[in-house]
């Protein structure tokens, strides 16, 4: 699990990147931009869910958290 989150990470920061290029290299509304920049907000938010779930079934434990 903690795999997969980690690769989800990294695939958010190459997607961001890919939009600061598209974004550097193009104008600033480019449909290319807009979709790049979406993808990322869908796969954070995909993350954040996949670690609450992953939580809540007992896959990952939170460390430093008290009952």
């Amino acid at each position: 699990m903690k795999i997969v989150a980690v690769i989800l990470l990294i695939v958010i920061v190459a997607v961001l990147g890919r939009a600061m290029f598209q974004l550097v290299r193009g104008p600033a509304g480019s449909p290319r931009l807009v979709r790049s920049l979406t993808w990322r907000i869908g796969l954070s938010i995909a993350l954040f869910v996949l670690l609450l779930v992953a939580i809540q079934l007992g896959w990952l434990q939170p460390h430093g958290l008290t009952p």
